[in-house]
């Protein structure tokens, strides 16, 4: 596709030309000026070069290319968040008999907004994929029941997905990571996006792990009965005991510990518990980006002594302060015209078009993404850094990002600011596989603790 094309990171750049003269053409011009206009007419034009050939001489080598390139051959990324699960659901009911994973850039009419879907295999392959925890997220609005029965849904559709492409291996491991990148293959995991999938119970925590899932972020957008969100009105001060419990639970069943989505307090209160390294599967700095759903340098200046990773979201909402500050004036804006103009709803879509024409959106690049992971590895060290895209669960990506084909952009960018080949390799997968590897080791350790019996405690009547 075309925009493919343009955006494909080549380790060739265009330069003004200069094309070498022979010593052989050097002399038979001087023959022929001085056997005069006679000869020099007869002289044969020099063949002018055209076509890939003309291209290649008018190129020379990138080497922030070429490091991102051979970074990626080596160590493929390994991303901590893709809601194509929910996808699946929202736009073919979880039916895959006429869903074709190979390529989903013509599923534009499944969305209400026209908007297709941003990940397939060849994009996968084009941004040099090698392991996906795929999301099984499902809405906080669901009761806990409802929300365990849907997640359990989402388990199931999504390794029906990873069983029917040779091109993705179901991964539960480090080892199991590392021998689907040998082979070629998509290494795929299962991660839940909120403790309400468990109905808090960890009897329903563990029968998760055995399904599969490696990671669970503590909540989403809502408080759960047991944690804070960091998007919602604090209830528990961060963790309540039974919380802390989840979270031990998980170190000892090997479950990574996700800590997006999670308020401050709660974040602090996981890494005072845990006994495995934590991560955050799709979020970035909060010094650079203030939204709530960052990473504030509190929590940054504690996660080299866990062995933790922030695994740097693409969102550009939480990329980019300059967009987060216009989005909550937009916001202001359109609770403003609502109250002017109650009832009457085309009076607020001509008001807010009329706003959009000349408040237009910022714009968001790669170069945004880049300064969080520069701010993490100044705060946290190179060892604290991932990346987790969160692509399918955002309207869009950044410029030059806009979908899973573009990490060696990204990769590329960080190489021109300076990073090595081997820090680029421990930011695209090895500390991820790392950080796993870890989790297995503490729960190996714990194999003869029995499993945690305490019961949410229930509301009085």
């Amino acid at each position: 596709m075309m925009q493919h094309a343009l955006r494909t990171v080549s380790p060739l750049r265009t330069v003004s030309p200069f094309r070498p003269v022979s010593l052989c053409t050097l002399a038979a011009a001087f023959i022929a000026s001085a056997a005069g206009p006679a000869l020099a007419q007869e002289a044969p034009a020099e063949p002018q070069t055209t076509g890939p050939e003309a291209e290649r001489a008018e190129t020379v080598f990138d080497p922030a290319v070429d490091t991102a390139n051979a970074a990626l051959e080596i160590a493929p990324v390994f991303d901590g968040h893709n809601d194509v699960p929910i996808q699946l659901r929202a736009r073919f009911s979880n039916q895959l008999a006429d869903f074709d994973f190979s390529d989903t850039t013509g599923t534009g009419d499944t969305h209400s907004e026209g908007r297709a879907m941003q990940t397939d295999l060849a994009r996968l392959s084009e941004g040099k994929v090698g392991a996906q925890f795929w999301s099984v997220y499902v809405p906080t609005s669901l009761n806990e029941p409802e929300a365990v029965q849907m997640t359990l849904e989402q388990i199931d559709v999504t390794k029906r997905l990873i069983a029917a492409y040779d091109e993705l291996a179901f991964a539960r491991s480090a080892d199991e990571v590392e021998n689907a990148m040998a082979q070629g293959r998509i290494a795929s995991l299962l991660g839940m996006e909120g403790g309400h999938s468990i109905g808090s119970s960890l009897a329903v925590l563990r029968q998760m792990h055995a399904l599969g899932v490696r990671y669970m972020t503590l909540t989403h957008n809502r408080n759960t009965p047991w944690a804070d969100s960091a998007t919602d009105t604090p209830e528990h001060g961060g963790l309540s005991d039974f919380g802390k419990d989840v979270v031990r639970e998980m170190n000892r069943l090997g479950m990574l510990v996700d800590l997006s989505h999670v308020s401050e307090e709660a974040m602090i209160d996981a890494l005072e518990v845990a006994r495995a390294p934590v991560i955050f599967s799709h979020s970035g700095a909060r010094a650079v980006n203030g939204h709530a759903r960052n990473v504030p340098d509190s929590v940054l200046e504690r996660l080299s002594l866990n062995g933790g990773i922030v695994m740097v979201v693409a969102l550009p909402g939480y990329l980019n302060e300059e967009r987060r500050q216009w989005f909550a004036q937009r916001e202001a804006e359109l609770a403003r015209q609502e109250s002017l103009y109650q009832g009457q709803p085309d009076k607020v879509a001509a008001a807010m078009a009329e706003w959009d024409a000349g408040n237009p959106e910022p714009a968001t690049g790669i170069g945004h993404m880049a300064d969080h992971i520069d701010h993490i590895r100044e705060i946290a060290g190179i060892e604290s850094i991932g990346i987790g895209g969160d692509f399918d669960g955002m309207p869009r990506g950044p410029d030059g990002f806009e979908d899973v084909g573009g990490y060696p952009a990204l990769f590329t960018e960080l190489a021109r600011r300076g990073y090595s080949q081997a820090e680029l390799e421990m930011i695209s997968s090895r500390n991820a596989i790392r950080v796993l590897r870890e989790a297995q080791r503490a729960a190996s350790a714990m194999r003869d603790a029995p499993p945690i019996e305490r019961l949410m405690p229930q509301d009085p009547e």
